[in-house]
Formats: structure tokens, C-alpha cells, sequence
């Protein structure tokens, strides 16, 4: 099976992709192309998926940059292959031929572009890390290499969707504890549930950032399993793990 690659018009023509699970070699509840290490899924299977995912943008597979993904604001600047696992939860470069990625399985793949100044950046956003500023951070990294806010557009790739993101009251608390307006982003659910409302947070935090454009592309993670990595789903459904997707930018 060939790899699905969703792409938005707002970061064209600069090459990027939001991977489905769809291709690959993975099997059983991973079945497809999860591109995790950080998955219990065979290393040769995930190995091969990445060499799958960079020949599809005609890079070597040492030139698919990803990093190690902690729910942090640390954003690393790129300017070559790593020689070493690095922790950090978005990265940035201006330099042809490396292709950034970022993996998820619910939370927010963020890909961010300057045409004219040729400048890119990809971020890893779960409400942790959009709450604390990785989005804000991966900006200001994008502008000590020559990006100018209004110029860059910004594309929230599949994540989890607010009709199925169901969250406790400690959360709305944490949430909202030091900024009350953060209640927009939360509708009452069942009981004491609430509904979040992770992209249009996210959203929202691109768009009071002063970026020139910022979309979603309309994919719920959790609600096509068959097309997405779904954390949450894979916990609904008491599987023991979850594959990882994979996004990708490049200069």
C-alpha cells in the first residue's frame, strides 16, 4: 500500500506532509506505518517506515530530523544531521535538505513556514506544551534565522478533535488557573466531563502570536483509527500501545 500524505495550500510550495498510518510494514496493532521508536514495535519496522517516509522526500533517512519529544517549550535550532538524541519539542532550520519531523498520536503536529525568507520550523504541541509556550518559542527561533511573523504560515496537522477530547475538572482548573478566558476553549460534557478544545487553542495561540496565516486540517486522529495513531483511542480500546504518525517539512 502507498503512504497517504495529507498537505495544505497555505505551505505550498515548500514540500511538507501530515503521514497517515496508511503504507508501511508495521503489523498487528500497529499495522501500517508507525514511525515511533518510542513505540514497543519492532526497531527494524520503524526503521524501515522512516526510510520510507524520507525517500518519499528524496532525502537520506540521516536527513529525516526528528528529536526526542518531552512535552517541553525547548525548540532546537538545525543546522545539520544530529549526532546524538537531543530532548526538545520543536525544531527549526534554513537549511536545504534537512527535513524536520515531528511524531504524535493525538496531540498537535504543528508545521511552520517563511517562503521568503526560507525558513521552516515543526512543533509537537499536546496541551502541556501549548499552554506553556512551544508554540511561542518555535516562532521565536524561526526569527533569530531571518523569518518574519506575518510572513509565516502555520498548519496544524490530524489531532484529537473536541467532540471526543474528554477531560476532568483538575484539568479545566490547571487549565484555567492562570488565565481565565481559557474557558472558551472547554463545553460542558457528561457529568463532570468537559470537552477541550485543543486546536482551537492552539489555534488561537498561533493567531495572538502574530503569525500571517494559521489553519487545521480538518483530521480527528481519534475518530479514524483506521487512518490515524490514536493514543487515546488505543486506551479506550485497551490496547497495550499505539503507533506514532509522522510529519514532515522541508526546505
Amino acid at each position: 500500500m502507498s503512504l497517504e500524505i495529507i498537505t495544505a495550500a497555505a505551505i505550498a510550495p515548500v514540500q511538507h506532509g501530515f503521514f497517515t498510518r496508511k503504507g508501511g510494514v508495521s503489523t498487528d496493532i500497529y499495522h501500517g506505518l508507525n514511525c515511533g521508536y518510542g513505540s514497543a514495535d519492532s526497531a527494524r519496522n520503524v526503521r524501515h517506515n522512516r526510510d520510507l517516509v524520507a525517500k518519499s522526500f528524496a532525502v537520506d533517512p540521516t536527513h529525516l530530523i526528528s528529536v526526542h519529544q518531552t512535552h517541553s517549550t525547548q525548540v532546537t535550532t538545525v543546522r545539520a544531521p544530529l549526532s546524538k538524541p537531543v530532548q526538545s519539542d520543536a525544531m527549526v532550520t534554513d537549511q536545504p535538505g534537512l527535513a524536520l519531523a515531528i511524531l504524535t498520536a493525538d496531540c498537535q503536529p504543528v508545521l511552520f513556514s517563511d517562503p521568503i525568507a526560507g525558513v521552516i520550523g515543526a512543533a509537537h504541541a499536546g496541551w502541556r506544551g501549548a499552554l506553556d509556550g512551544i508554540l511561542e518559542n518555535t516562532l521565536d527561533k524561526m526569527e533569530t534565522l531571518g523569518a518574519k511573523r506575518a510572513q509565516i504560515q502555520a498548519v496544524i496537522g490530524p489531532s484529537i478533535s473536541q467532540r471526543v477530547y474528554e477531560v476532568g475538572p483538575d484539568f479545566f482548573d490547571n487549565f484555567t488557573m492562570d488565565e481565565s478566558d481559557n474557558e472558551r476553549f472547554f463545553v460542558n460534557g457528561t457529568d463532570d466531563r468537559l470537552q477541550f478544545d485543543l486546536i482551537g487553542f492552539g489555534l488561537f495561540k498561533l493567531r495572538q502570536a502574530g503569525v500571517g496565516h494559521a489553519e487545521w486540517t480538518g483530521h480527528c486522529t481519534y475518530s479514524e483509527p483506521d487512518r490515524f495513531y490514536s493514543y487515546r483511542q488505543a486506551t479506550h480500546r485497551k490496547q497495550p500501545d499505539y503507533g506514532r504518525l509522522i510529519s514532515v517539512i522541508k526546505i
